[in-house]
């Protein structure tokens, strides 16, 4: 092949660089202030070799890797440059570069420490607003750690609301009433207790008795300000149950009650005119706003044991006309404790919906009228056992989850636990092909990005072209392919609430964006008034290196333009940064530079 040379037209739109020098460093220097970063990182190399490093070489030699996006070695050097210095910049590179390289956790502590020092830096004001932005590893595993709590009774303990400070839990530890025939433990009483400073319980004690009787009394549900409780009750107070003619048994149901609070104490408890002594109804559960409640009933009409129901709540404090949430919740088995949480998630725990144990906990959510696909939330929240009564605070994802399993203290155990990922999954199956022969591309690379441009994580396909990924549900993202001997894509995925997206990716030969006179690029963007290679670049420029490596007789020219902001010299100098800093990143990954060269 000839030696062609080829024109490269590059759009920018910045670009800044920090210059120092002295007597060690002033080989090194000369090739950062040329924009020479490939060159710069070697002299800086050689003197941290010579033990000549401090601070200033570390950190010149970060941003030197840092301009050519090889964020691992840019990783590495800001690290060791912070060991002795505490400038606010460094640090926020720092930070990029390890959410670059998928370590969102570190990342999130280095903005910590950035929103401290510039609490007034507008970086540092949305950091605040939203600390845990970062995405999260988004694969199938643990998504809560859940703990037993010591206040937990040999009896049966279960439900967890917390309310003005104080924890409001269902328990059969109260030894002075009489057993009940099932279990052979106490009926179950409403107890409170008092959470300390330090998130440990004082001694649980009886809610007084207008709202504790003899009978059974289950989990608890409050008003948005606290001053009206929701609870269900055994009918038996009420004197309503059903007389078997020939057992001479009574069978009870249960009612949904609701007390006020009056001072310290609760009081005017009054049943709902939904209660029958023909049915249950128990569970309940307020919505944020208080206009709506939630519970579970075996109402005629139903589609199985026990379903799940809403009921607006009215401004005298009636209910409106029960509601069923329909089949994509309630199934012929068993729908019990809803807890709709602040943001709209209905979570419940059913025998009917695959699972792993007898009562699983699933969520859910509500979206334009219909109810969206109904989602198992895993291990550890469920085991092989009963787990019910689930609660979550979703600001802080610390809240509560009962279960029977197996190691707990007594029949029924409650457990804190303290969320960890995401619980709503969408799989992505990406496959790659090759769009002139619709074959399937073995060991492509896919990389994906969240919303914001954040790099998540890289796999390869496999023998039939396909990759997996798992986002969170309405979760936008975008899949990055690459392959030799292909032009690199870049595709946006929608967010979705559905269980499973297919995506196809068809990539084009590297040839077809080789012309006559130029490779064809889509334009390139720069930070304004910044010349360092953004991820965006480099995924473009990636492309030439490509073709470069196919032809290796093609020599480049490249040019570059800014827009009309600034003056025309200082335009210039900022073209010829760019394209500078242009050529270091094609050199850097491999390619002579003799071949390449650039100019604004």
């Amino acid at each position: 092949m000839k030696n062609i040379q080829k024109y490269l037209l590059i759009t920018l739109l910045s670009g800044l660089s920090v210059t120092a020098q002295n007597k060690d460093t002033k080989r090194a220097d000369k090739h950062f202030n040329r924009f020479e970063f490939v060159e710069a990182a070697e002299e800086y190399s050689k003197l941290v070799e010579d033990g000549k490093g401090d601070s200033y070489v570390y950190g010149q030699l970060a941003e030197s890797y840092y301009n050519v996006f090889n964020t691992e070695e840019a990783e590495r050097w800001y690290a060791k440059a912070l060991e002795s210095s505490d400038n606010p910049e460094m640090i926020f590179k720092y930070s990029q570069m390890l959410k670059a390289n998928g370590k969102y956790e570190a990342s999130n502590v280095q903005m910590a420490r950035f929103a401290e020092m510039r609490p007034s830096d507008d970086r540092a004001i949305a950091y605040k607003k939203n600390p845990d932005y970062l995405p999260k590893i988004l694969e199938k595993g643990k998504k809560f750690n859940i703990q037993n709590m010591s206040f937990n009774s040999k009896y049966s303990d279960f439900g967890g609301t917390l309310q003005d400070g104080k924890l409001y839990i269902t328990s059969a530890r109260n030894t002075s009433r009489r057993t009940y025939g099932w279990n052979e433990e106490p009926f179950l009483d409403i107890y409170e207790m008092s959470k300390n400073a330090d998130g440990t319980y004082l001694a649980a004690a009886l809610v007084e008795d207008k709202v504790n009787t003899k009978y059974h009394e289950g989990v608890v549900s409050f008003s948005p300000d606290g001053n009206t409780m929701y609870f269900s009750r055994e009918s038996f107070f009420e004197k309503m149950y059903e007389k078997d003619s020939i057992t001479k048994n009574r069978y009870s149901v249960l009612q949904l009650f609701k007390a006020t609070k009056e001072g310290d104490k609760w009081s005017n408890v009054e049943g709902f005119a939904i209660n029958s002594e023909n049915y249950s109804v128990k569970n309940p559960s307020v919505s944020a706003d208080g206009k709506t409640l939630y519970f579970a009933s075996n109402m005629p009409g139903g589609y199985g044991l026990f379903d799940i129901y809403k009921a607006s709540i009215n401004d005298d404090g009636t209910l409106g006309e029960a509601e069923n949430l329909g089949q994509k919740v309630n199934t012929q088995g068993q729908e019990m404790f809803p807890y709709i949480s602040s943001n709209g998630t209905l979570y419940f725990s059913s025998n009917g919906h695959l699972g792993l144990g007898n009562l699983d906990v699933f969520h859910t959510k509500e979206i334009d009228g219909k109810m969206a696909p109904v989602r198992n939330i895993g291990v550890p929240i469920n085991s092989n056992a009963d787990d019910f009564a689930f609660r979550l605070d979703e600001e802080s994802g610390e809240g509560f989850v009962s279960s029977n399993r197996e190691g707990g203290v007594g029949s029924d155990d409650i457990y804190a636990i303290k969320k960890l990922q995401p619980l709503c999954d969408v799989l992505i199956t990406g496959t790659v092909t090759d769009s002139k022969t619709g074959n399937p591309i073995n060991a492509a690379s896919v990389t994906m990005y969240d919303s914001k441009g954040n790099k998540v994580l890289s796999k390869v396909t496999d023998s039939d072209g396909t990759v997996e990924f798992i986002v969170e549900c309405g979760e936008g993202s975008a899949l990055e392919v690459s392959m030799d001997g292909y032009e690199s894509k870049r595709v946006t995925v929608e967010g979705s609430e559905e269980e499973e997206l297919a995506v196809a990716i068809a990539l084009d030969p590297i040839e077809e964006i080789v012309a006559v006179d130029r490779v064809n690029l889509d334009p390139i963007y720069f930070d304004f008034d910044k010349s360092n290679i953004t991820s965006q670049a480099a995924f473009e420029l990636d492309k030439l290196v490509q073709v470069m490596q196919k032809y290796p007789e093609m020599v480049i020219s490249v040019s570059s333009h800014t827009d009309s902001r600034g003056s025309a010299s200082y335009n210039m100098a900022l073209s010829d940064r760019r394209a500078k800093t242009t050529v270091s990143y094609v050199v850097s990954k491999g390619i002579d530079r003799s071949r390449i060269t650039g100019s604004g």
